[in-house]
């Protein structure tokens, strides 16, 4: 039940919905003639825009991603890889004979996963839900690379690391490669240090910059959707840092 709220809330507070929404308040409050409703309105629909570019969520993903790119010119000092699932998977996809398949957001982590897994010949876990794990182990058989662990349980971030890590201790893991997005490197970092854990963080799609051009300042839905990732990761992590401080003022003296 907890898990459902979060994921309404999300919607709810995160663009799209959370712009229309503050637009839809603005309209109310004009049509009952309050002031600032029209101003409201405004500022809404200019968030929506601004959100809603390349420019802005780039800015927002560099900002939100506080891991640079593995450096595999270094010693990998780690026992296995860790694959977390992003929602993203379609469980019978025609094209591969019904197979499942990961999805464009999820497959950048599976085959940097894979890329990972072939370079320094470690094995791997997965963790998702059942869907996701399954879609995750079809890609990356595919890109030739096995699967040593399912960890198919986990619903959010907090239980991807308190599922998977009692399964990579019993096999003597105890230092893990982390492959997520770079916006969720950092709190799925912490959260798997706080399971007992070490991690090397492997993030993907990291932030490089682009050349400016005017398509950048128009808006596109997949903009949007890099956008409303980093907020939801930035205030997560605001989130984290907070309940982290509220524990350690109750622990003192």
């Amino acid at each position: 039940m907890l898990i459902v709220l979060k994921s309404l809330l999300r919607q709810l507070v995160l663009p799209p919905a959370g712009p229309l929404l503050l637009a839809a308040l603005g309209v109310w409050l004009a049509g009952r003639r309050r002031p600032g409703g029209w101003l409201l309105v405004g500022a809404a629909l200019a968030a929506l825009w601004l959100l809603s570019t390349p420019l802005v969520a780039d800015a927002l993903a560099h900002r939100a991603g506080r891991y640079p790119a593995l450096d595999l010119t270094r010693p990998v000092e780690a026992q296995a890889i860790v694959i977390l699932g992003g929602g993203d998977e379609r469980l019978s996809a025609p094209e591969y004979g019904g197979e499942p398949a990961a999805g464009p957001g999820l497959l950048e982590r599976v085959a940097y996963g894979a890329y990972l897994a072939q370079r320094t010949r470690l094995p791997v876990l997965v963790s998702g839900t059942r869907t996701e794990t399954l879609a995750m182990r079809a890609s990356l058989a595919r890109l030739h690379t096995d699967t040593r662990w399912m960890e198919d349980r986990s619903r959010d971030t907090f239980q991807n690391a308190q599922y998977s890590a009692p399964l990579l201790k019993a096999a003597g893991v105890a230092r893990i490669v982390l492959v997520t997005d770079a916006a969720h490197e950092w709190r799925a970092a912490h959260e798997f240090e706080a399971a007992g854990l070490g991690v090397l963080p492997a993030p993907a799609e990291v932030w490089a910059p682009r050349p400016f051009g005017l398509l950048r300042c128009v808006p596109d839905a997949a903009a949007l959707a890099r956008s409303a990732q980093a907020l939801y990761e930035m205030l997560g992590n605001l989130v984290r840092v907070s309940f982290a401080a509220l524990h350690l003022r109750r622990q003192s003296p």
